[in-house]
This record gives C-alpha cells, structure tokens and sequence, in this order.
C-alpha cells in the first residue's frame, strides 16, 4: 500500500518570491542612480506591479512559454522588473553581456533563439551595430529612451497590471545566461524555476549571504553576470534594499552608500581593491558596511584583512555559472571565536566549505579516475555537483556531468580534512615546471600583500628544461614604488623557492575580461614573444 504525502502540493517559481516581497516587504525601497547622477525609487510592491504590466506587454506581443526574452543592460530597477516579468509569463530570460565580442554577440542571441530584446540607450550602437545579424529578434524595446525604440516604461504603461503569473512546473527553465570562455563558442546555461528557488533557500542563510530585511546591498556584480549572484532573488525572499549604480568607479561607489545607507557590497576583488585605493588617497570615511562578500576570483589575504580590521564582515564566496553561482563560502567555523585575527583571516581567505545541496571532490590533473584524498596537501581538477548544478548545457546533444553528475568545473584545487576547498588555479592556467604544478594564485596573492603592489598576475613562459617557467607581473599603486629585489624577498617567504617567478615585470595595467577578472589569455598573448634567460 503507498502512503501519499499529507503537505500541501506548491510548484517553486520565481514568482512566488516577488509576491511575497510585494506582500510582506512592499514598502522596502529600490533604488537606481544613473549615469547621469539622477536616482529614481521604485519598491517591491512597485516592481510587482509593473512585472505584471511586463507580463501583459510579452503576451500581446505573443510571446508565449519557453520564448527567449533577452537583456542588454546594466543594473537598475527596470532590468529588475525585466527579471520577473520575463520569467513571470513563462519566458525565459537570457541576460546578455554587453562586454562580448561582435562574433559572440552575433552567436548567442541567435543560438538562444531570442525574440525580444530589451536594451539600454547607452548601448545604442552596438545594437544598430548587431541587429542585421540577429535573425531571431522580432521587437526592441529601450529601458531608458524612447529616440531609437519604444520606450520600456510606455510599453509596460499601457497596461494596467490585471494578469496572472504563467503556471507550469518548477522544473520549467526560467533563464538563459552564456558563458564566455576563452574557447570555442560561448555555452548557455539554462536555469530552472526550481534550481534558482533552491539556491535562494541556500543564498539567504546566515552562513552563506546572511541576508535579512535590515540588508541594504549594493550588487556591483552586473546583472548580466551568472544569475547576478542570487541577489535579486534573494533579497525579494528577504525584503532587503537595493542599491543599484551605473557607474562602478569607486568614488561614485562611496558617495551612494554613504547617501543610501548601504550596509552590504558584492563585488569581485578589483572592485574592493579600488574601493580601498579611493579611501586611502582621498582620506574619506568607509562606508556604512558591514558585510562584503567576493568571488569571481581569489580575494588577496591582504585586502581581506583590511576589511576586518574596519569591522566587515566577510562572505568569500566560490562558484560559477554553471553553479547559479555560489558553492561554496567562507562562513565562521564553530571556533571562529577563539582565534585570533590572523586565524580568522586564514579562514577567510580560503573558499569556504560547500552549502547544504553541494557536494565537491577533486581528481587528479594527470589521472582523472583517480580520486584525490582531502587532506589539504593533494591539488587536483574540482569536481562539482548538487541541487543547482549545471546538468547539459542549452542545446547541447550530450551531458556534460558524468554519469555520477559530477561536473568538471576547470579550476585546480585542494580540499582540507574539514572539507574547506583552496583554489590554487585554473586548469588551463596552472604552470607545471618539471612535472611539478606551480599555483598563480598562491604567488599572485603574496604578492599582492606588498602595500605598494596594486595588482598581479602569474602565467607561466616556455623554458627549454622545465617546460615552464613562472614569470609575475606587476602594476604598482600610483606614487608607490617597490622593487624586483623587494618582491622576491617577500615571495621566497612565502612559497616554495622552486615556486620563485624567473622574472618580475612592471607593466601599466593588467588585461580583465568583461566581468572583471584578470584575462591570463590575453596576458599571454602580449607575453607571447617572451624569452626566459637560460
């Protein structure tokens, strides 16, 4: 005889998620500063009424479930809007990034098969640039100016907001975002209703985002960037504010959260790296925060303690994409309070444990049967898989977990005994001398602990005997000065004397790529012609 359940039978979709803000939290603000320096307010009570006017505005258009509903925009409260409209019609949201290249511009709208497309006036011309080749596109919409297309806010206008929600399963895909790689064509990753309201669950957690209605947080991270790290579903579960900035220079940055009060910032590491050379040149007071959270890449230790010495709490979180995004995070442990400030920024530094609904391994570079031990010393290929965890790209003909799930995610690692993951690389980045692996990140991260160093970069050069050889590149903070002899000194305290750069190169800037991270492939390439004395 089978015993059926006796709870109450709910679909998870996004929608419930803006209902319940709308509901309990409808008065809480969101805020958007433009480039122009102008603020407009809105609540979530407001960006329920008008997702629903979206939701109006797709149908008479004739957009129906499972129809691509694409964005070409920076943060602010209509892109918002745009999040839950999209989604709440049954559409699925593909948030493109403005940052691609023209080839990849040109193939993913037309591999995601978009049919509307919702842009920012300040990418005007690349629009006029790419629309004869996108050939799926039927309508443009501007968010902010009526001159080239119809304007969002008379579009949603004229409506009056009398709609349902799309109905449908929790397993229905909701959103679209392309990752951009450095090979090959970029790769979609199709987001469920379900897998995105699992991760808010996780998201809102006092060991992962610690997030609650007293949150007033700054996303830099954009909007276009892997799922915007949760934050706009998360903080409609929790009726946090929102803050939301065009401009992410670090003085517009410190002057909005001082103005609205803002408590919580989410950037990529430069993004705090900046924030903290504004405050040191111009002698301005730290904002109000009180929790920062980063990802995207390694946080320096030095940066991490320097927030902590201001009072913040620090969230390092890692993830990806294909993670929707977070994994892992550096929560406190049960004896965080116990130790000292150097040990609580050893834990800080590290990438934390895996969040409930995670589950992480690691195999080795050269034998990938081959299961690594967690024991803080064996560095390997990370393995992922878990509740919100990429299953099959869009479109894709095969998946691309293994038949165990577990997905390759392309960063070397070691996991501690207590599970605590260390990313020493990426796969394609880590430089192996010898037969022996060298960790960038370890010998980028020392040496960004150097006060006048404002940013490195290791990749590894072509050596005739030993494969490869580590070289460090440089840039120095404005009006500072550090030598080669200073920074070889403070490197052989800190790593392996094998591990040593053959050479230390002071250069003006170091390439990123579009979401802010240090592009190794383009470093390379302007390194391609270098040659290690022999």
């Amino acid at each position: 005889m089978n015993i059926l359940g006796a709870m109450q039978d709910w679909e998870m979709r996004t929608s419930l998620l803006i209902d319940h803000a709308a509901r309990e939290h409808g008065g809480r603000e969101i805020v958007t500063q433009w480039a122009d320096g102008s603020r407009t307010r809105t609540t979530w009570a407001g960006v329920r009424r008008d997702a629903l006017k979206m939701v109006q505005a797709l149908r008479r258009l004739g957009i129906a479930p499972g129809d691509r509903v694409a964005t070409l925009a920076m943060n602010h409260g209509r892109h918002l809007v745009a999040w839950y409209g999209a989604t709440g019609a049954g559409g699925i949201l593909h948030t493109i990034n403005p940052r691609l290249f023209d080839d990849q511009l040109d193939y993913i709208a037309n591999h995601a098969g978009d049919r509307v497309l919702i842009y920012d006036a300040a990418f005007q011309a690349l629009v006029d640039r790419m629309r004869p080749h996108w050939k799926t596109i039927e309508h443009y919409i501007c968010f902010d100016s009526g001159e080239h297309a119809l304007h969002f806010e008379d579009w949603i206008g004229a409506e009056d907001g009398d709609a349902e929600w799309a109905q449908g399963s929790e397993r229905d895909p909701c959103m679209l975002c392309y990752t951009s790689g450095t090979t090959g064509h970029p790769k979609g990753v199709l987001f469920e209703h379900r897998s995105n309201m699992l991760h808010t669950y996780a998201a809102i957690m006092p060991q992962c985002l610690d997030l609650d209605a007293r949150a007033a947080v700054l996303p830099v991270v954009p909007m276009f960037h892997a799922n915007n790290w949760g934050f706009p579903w998360a903080a409609a579960a929790v009726g946090a504010k929102l803050v939301y900035c065009a401009n992410n220079d670090a003085a517009t940055l410190c002057r909005l959260m001082h103005a609205e009060g803002v408590n919580y910032l989410a950037g990529v590491p430069t993004v705090w790296l900046a924030l903290l050379q504004h405050i040191e040149e111009t002698g301005q007071a730290m904002p109000p925060l009180t929790r920062a959270l980063t990802g995207g890449s390694a946080m320096p230790r030095a940066i991490i303690e320097r927030l902590m010495r201001h009072g913040i709490r620090v969230a390092h979180a890692w993830g990806m994409t294909e993670t929707s995004p977070i994994a892992t995070i550096a929560f406190e442990p049960a004896d965080y309070d116990d130790r000292d400030l150097d040990g609580q920024v050893a834990v800080k530094a590290l990438q934390g444990k895996a969040l409930f609904g995670i589950e992480l391994r690691t195999v080795d570079l050269d034998d990938p049967a081959r299961v690594l031990p967690r024991d803080g010393k064996s560095a390997g290929a990370l393995q992922v898989r878990g509740l919100w965890v990429i299953r099959r790209y869009f479109k894709a003909e095969q998946d691309t977990a293994d038949t165990d799930q577990w997905f390759d995610t392309g960063d070397v690692a070691m996991l501690h005994p207590d599970g605590t993951l260390q990313l020493t690389d990426r796969t394609k980045d880590v430089i192996k001398s010898g037969g022996e692996w060298i960790s960038s990140v370890e010998l980028e991260n020392c040496a960004v602990a150097h006060p006048a160093v404002a940013e490195a970069a290791a990749i590894g050069i072509p050596h005739p005997k030993w494969d490869e050889r580590p070289i460090l590149v440089v840039v120095k903070k404005p009006g500072m000065d550090v030598t080669v002899e200073e920074l070889r000194s403070l490197l052989a305290a800190g790593v392996a004397k094998w591990w040593l750069p053959d050479a230390i190169e002071f250069v003006d800037d170091i390439p990123h790529t579009g979401t802010g991270k240090i592009s190794k492939k383009d470093l390379r390439e302007r390194f391609g012609d270098y040659r290690l004395d022999v």
